[in-house]
């Protein structure tokens, strides 16, 4: 289920990024590119926060039951440094 809401949000940022590439064709007004590239950035975002949070609820707890929390703990840290760039 999950994973069907992330391919479908992933399809409507393909949309919006094939709009984009269309609007630059076509000499759209700059402000309104800007617009739809920020819509197709915080479709990412989005997606990210999905995925980090089925990593976390998931793969994470599971590390830990394991007693793998060093992987655990890594893993987490190195997927915070990237959404922080």
């Amino acid at each position: 289920m999950k994973n069907q809401k992330i391919v479908q949000r992933l399809k409507i940022i393909e949309g919006q990024v094939r709009g984009l590439r269309e609007m630059i064709e076509n000499g759209s007004y700059c402000i309104d590119v800007i617009t739809q590239s920020s819509a197709a950035k915080q479709g990412l975002s989005n997606v990210e926060d999905m995925l980090m949070e089925g990593h976390l609820s998931h793969c994470v707890v599971e590390q830990i039951k394991r007693g793998d929390t060093v992987k655990a703990v890594d893993e987490v840290l190195k997927v915070y440094k990237l959404k922080r760039k």
